[in-house]
Formats: structure tokens, C-alpha cells, sequence
């Protein structure tokens, strides 16, 4: 039998096992030599230096420590960093790449969580679910068997900022729906953008012409505030803004000052700063609903992870190569 590639996890310890249930976990442990009781939260501990030593592949997550020159050294066989989260941009230097270490990511498995979140955020503004519980609640009076006019989802135009990994799986989930979708993404052009079966838009135009707007950019300096007070004056009256990507997308201030006019109404399951202080208006203000950064793989969806880093172990052990290597000259852009 081919001796199995020493491995080791590199995260915080309390999500090994919810990222690598035993059913995962003995399918890693299949492809190659890992103990789940030893795990590296901070690679100057004494303990690991042997371990580390012999390790070739290193199963990273969240709270991983940052790989750069000095852990590196402390691992001249390392060939392999399989990410079993998102972005790697935490955790990544280039150093890894000028070493030929093959970097992957568990990112197109946790987009699957968000995308869906964001599908139910969605079918439910356009239901207006949000505005009509909380009048039920005040009103504790049902407001009867009318048809109720200005909600409900043939037709109604969602706008996707971002076709990132989630921004493209929102698309696809969106499909099957009676709705109007458009996107705008300064990095695709009109052939990808009717590859994705949708048109392209100019931001102004995509926030002017949508009832639903979600974003899905990544959080570069150039897209810090991308909506700010000019692109909230751009959206029509009664339109919904969900934000799953990156709190600082988004102007709070504006917003909040949007959201006092009763104009528009937000979704946001991320927020800057985040948590959001106790006295935040966002907690109160009727047209927001805000949830605590939850979109992304929790509970039972963590396991999807762990078997996205499974079979990129198995590719790698069989003398394949991955299927989800991380580009360094994309980094920036992920989402």
C-alpha cells in the first residue's frame, strides 16, 4: 500500500469538527496520514515544529495563521494548502506561490449557503414578508382576504452586483422564477454575461431599473462605499437592497438615511462595523432587517467544506491536480 501524504489542520480547533464530521473525516484520513487532535492554531508553538516538518498538504479553515516565509521554512515539504473556507486572503502571502504551493479553496462550496439565503431574501422582499409581519404585529389585526396590490414576484426586476462564484450561482438559482435579472460586473463582457443568460448593465442603469438589488463584489479599496448616497438616490421608491458580501460595500450612514425616509427597505446579513454597535439605528428602523452574517456555511452546511477539501485531497494523492486552485492574479477579486 503507497504510504498516505502527511497532513495537518490549521484553524480554530472547535471547527474541525463541525467542518469534518467522522464520516469526512474517515474519508480524509483515507487519502492521508492526519491526527484530529492536533491542529495549529499558532504555528510558534514548540509542540508543532516536527509535525510541521513532515507535513506536505496542510488542511486549513478559519483562524488559520497567516502562512508566510518564517512557517514556511518550517515546512520544506509542504506542497498543498487546501482552504476548507472561502477566501484565502486571510491566510495567504505570496510566498506561497513562489514556492509552487498549490493553494485551493472550499470557496465555490460555500457560495451554495449564500446563494440560497439570498434566493429566500429575495422570493420574500418581493412578497413584501418583512414590511407586512412587523404591521401584523402592530396591528394585531389580519388585514383580510383581498388581493393585496405593488408585491409579489412575476416580473419583478432583480438586479446582481458581482458575478463572483455566489453572484453566478444567485443567477443560476434565480432561473426557474418568472423574474427580470441583470447584472453588472466591470470584469465581464457581453459573451460572458449571455453565457450567464442575463444582460449587462452599467451600475447606474442596474440600480435604477431593479426592485431588488444584491450584492455580490468583492471588498477591494475601489469598491469601499461602491454604494454610496448618489447610487441609493438612483434606486426607486420601494426598492430592496440585500447585501451578503462585505459590510463596507455599502455606505451605513446613507443608508440609514434612506431607510428614516421609509423609501427604501435593506437585507443585510453583513454590516461595517460588524457586529454592529447596541445603539446602531439599523437594529430599529422598520425597512431594515439585519442577521448576524449567517448566509455563509453554518450548522450541518459546514460538512460541505470538509467533502470539497476531501476530494481535493484525493485528487492530489492520486496525481491529479486540484479543481479549484486559487489564482494569485484573482485574489483580489474574490467573492
Amino acid at each position: 500500500m503507497t504510504q498516505r501524504p502527511h497532513a495537518m489542520f490549521a484553524m480554530s480547533a472547535e471547527n474541525v469538527p463541525q467542518v469534518f464530521p467522522p464520516e469526512v473525516l474517515a474519508r480524509l484520513r483515507e487519502s492521508v496520514d492526519i491526527d484530529p487532535g492536533l491542529v495549529a492554531e499558532d504555528f510558534t508553538d514548540p509542540r508543532l515544529a516536527d509535525v510541521l516538518a513532515r507535513t506536505e498538504i496542510l488542511v486549513t479553515g478559519w483562524g488559520c495563521p497567516r502562512l508566510d516565509a518564517s512557517v514556511l521554512d518550517a515546512a520544506p515539504k509542504l506542497r498543498a494548502v487546501l482552504h476548507s473556507a472561502g477566501s484565502v486572503k486571510g491566510l495567504a502571502t505570496p510566498e506561497l506561490w513562489r514556492r509552487g504551493i498549490v493553494v485551493s479553496s472550499a470557496a465555490v462550496a460555500n457560495a451554495v449557503p449564500v446563494a440560497e439565503y439570498t434566493l429566500a431574501m429575495i422570493l420574500l422582499a418581493g412578497k413584501d414578508l418583512f414590511a407586512a409581519r412587523d404591521r401584523l404585529r402592530t396591528e394585531r389585526a389580519f388585514p383580510g382576504w383581498g388581493l393585496v396590490p405593488g408585491i409579489g414576484n412575476h416580473g419583478r426586476r432583480v438586479g446582481v452586483i458581482g458575478a463572483s462564484r455566489i453572484g453566478r450561482k444567485v443567477i443560476e438559482l434565480l432561473r426557474p422564477f418568472d423574474l427580470v435579472v441583470g447584472l453588472t460586473d466591470p470584469y465581464v463582457d457581453e459573451a460572458g454575461a449571455t453565457a450567464l443568460g442575463v444582460p449587462l448593465l452599467p451600475l447606474d442603469d442596474l440600480l435604477r431599473t431593479s426592485d431588488i438589488v444584491t450584492i455580490h463584489a468583492p471588498e477591494t479599496p475601489e469598491t469601499r462605499h461602491l454604494i454610496g448616497p448618489r447610487e441609493l438616490a438612483l434606486m426607486p421608491d420601494g426598492a430592496v437592497l440585500i447585501n451578503t458580501a462585505r459590510g463596507r460595500l455599502l455606505d451605513h450612514d446613507a443608508l440609514i438615511a434612506e431607510l428614516r425616509t421609509a423609501r427604501l427597505s435593506a437585507i443585510l446579513d453583513v454590516t461595517d462595523p460588524e457586529p454592529l454597535p447596541a445603539d446602531s439605528p439599523l437594529y430599529d428602523l422598520p425597512g431594515a432587517f439585519v442577521t448576524p452574517h449567517l448566509a455563509g456555511s453554518q450548522g450541518n452546511e459546514a460538512a460541505r467544506l470538509g467533502v470539497a477539501v476531501v476530494a481535493e485531497a484525493e485528487r492530489l494523492v492520486a496525481g491529479g491536480e486540484v479543481a479549484y486552485g486559487v489564482d494569485p492574479a484573482v485574489l483580489g477579486r474574490e467573492a
